[in-house]
This record gives structure tokens, sequence and C-alpha cells, in this order.
């Protein structure tokens, strides 16, 4: 059975290039929307979208690839780019009538939401990230035995046909290592949760090693005319992550520094997880972005 968001209404919306995503609805106000990360669904931000639909419209998609959304074969660098998905979440707010909306986005829905926000800067007007680094420095920092921690990154940034056979040979396996490798609190994802997410990602191998392999690719040139042109994220900006940037040897909050200028910084003690293992943090830290 799939998991959804109780008192939530479901949509499916089209996008420019005719994918639909599966979306939910609550609320009224503002519009705020939640992408989840990897390797999960939208139902991770159950707890956040209940608080924050007392007083704003809060949309949740399964991003392109995951979910009940639709997974288009991977037909060129474009079809999983970051650049891409960033035009497929301004496409469902507008269609929901929202011309202008802030941006929470965890792990790879925080990816989209660095782009998004990057690309529509008149369009975002908040932007929170947890958990991650912009694309460009995550891959400059990985170096070394260090970079043992992102194994999978490299499994899957191999050209079409490598990563696909292996990942589902095993695919429970596989994704229940980073569901129970990354979170700290296990009850915070519940038996059910768990399920859902293994049952979503087995069936969606090829666009999730898709999503992953433009990150190694394209969103790595996205970032570096970035970079080049000394173009930034115009909004307030909002990044908590774990504390693992000093474990790494890097400055986390010097790295974002120069991608955001309008920046608050913050770690939190929590497992990767942070929307079902610290939500009342995160809904905390989401509201005070919202007023700034």
């Amino acid at each position: 059975m799939t998991l959804s968001l109780p008192g939530f209404d479901y949509h499916r919306i089209p996008t420019a290039d005719g994918v639909a995503l599966n979306v939910a609805v609550a609320g009224s106000g503002p519009a705020v929307m939640l992408l989840h990360g990897f390797p999960q669904t939208h139902v991770m931000w159950r707890h956040v979208a209940a608080d924050l639909a007392k007083d704003h419209t809060v949309i949740c998609p399964d991003l392109r690839g995951y979910g009940a959304s639709d997974k288009p074969a991977e037909a060129d660098d474009d079809t999983y780019s970051k650049r891409t998905m960033a035009a497929d979440v301004v496409e469902v707010a507008r269609a929901l009538g929202h011309g202008t909306f802030a941006l929470a986005g965890h792990d790879r829905g925080a990816l989209v939401a660095i782009r998004a926000g990057l690309d529509h800067p008149g369009v975002v007007t908040h932007l929170l990230t947890l958990d991650v680094l912009p694309t460009l420095d995550m891959w400059d920092i990985l170096h070394g035995a260090d970079a043992k921690v992102a194994w999978h990154l490299y499994l899957m940034a191999q050209p079409v046909g490598v990563a696909e056979p292996m990942i589902s040979a095993v695919a429970d396996t596989f994704f229940a290592s980073f569901i129970d490798d990354w979170v700290s609190t296990p009850e915070a994802i519940p038996a059910e949760y768990r399920a859902e997410y293994l049952r979503a990602s087995r069936e969606a191998v090829p666009s999730i090693v898709a999503d992953y392999r433009a990150s190694a690719g394209i969103d790595v040139l996205h970032d570096q005319a970035d970079r080049a042109s000394g173009h930034t994220l115009a909004m307030p900006v909002t990044a908590i992550q774990q504390d693992w940037g000093t474990a790494l040897g890097y400055d986390a909050a010097g790295l974002w520094q120069a991608w955001a200028p309008d920046l608050d910084h913050r770690t939190l003690s929590a497992g990767h997880f942070m929307p079902e293992e610290a939500p009342a943090e995160i809904i905390a830290a989401l509201r005070e972005l919202l007023a700034r």
C-alpha cells in the first residue's frame, strides 16, 4: 500500500516536457514546497508538512524519477539534471496558482532546491537545505579514504548499464543500507515508512541512478558556470547539516557562504533524516527563515 499525507489532496501535475509529478497539497496562505531526499518519497515530510499547513499552502511533490511521479527514460544528460528537476517544481507551483514560493529540500531534494534558487531567483523567496553541500563543493571535498562515506556517488556515476543491474539484484539490501546507516534514531522511521521507501526505490532504480549520474556530470558543469560568473543565491538561505564538516576537514559554513550571501548556517545533533528525526527543530528553523 502506498502511504500518503493525512489531510492532503493529491494531484497529478504535468511539467513542461510532459513528465507528470505526484503532488500532495494542503493548507492556505503563502506557499511552501518541500522536496524529499534519497531513498525516500514526499511522505518523509509528514511532521513538518502537517505543522506548516496550519498557516501556509504546503506542496509536497515526489521528484521526477521517484515515488509515484513519472520516471522517464534517460534520453540525454538533461533528463535528470537538477536544472530540469528545478523547472519541474516551478511548473508545479505555477499550475497550483503560485508565482512565488518558499522552498525546502533534503538530500537530493536540497540539490534541486539550490538549482531552483539559482535559476529562478524571482520565484523562490526563501531556501532551506538539509544535510548537503552544493554539488560542485561536494565533489571537491571528497578525496582519499574519507570519500568512502560517499561510495554510492561513485557507483551511480558510471555509464548507463553498469550500476543499474547491480543495484536491482540486491535492491532492498542496497537501499536499506542507507536508511539504517544514516538514521541515528531508528524509531523515527516506523516500519511501514521504511517499507514504503524500499518499495518505491526498488521500482525506480534506473531513474534514481540517472539522477545521481547527472550530479557527476551536467550538474557539475552548471555549478561551474555559476561559480565562474559569480552567480549566487539571492534569497535568504538557511543551511542545516550534521556536524560532519569538521570530521571531514573542511569549513562547511565557508563553502556555503560563497553561494549564499544571506546565510544562516547551522549544525544539528541528528542523523541524516532530519525532518523525521528532529521535526520540531526543522519546523522552528523553517519558520524563522520564512520570517526573514
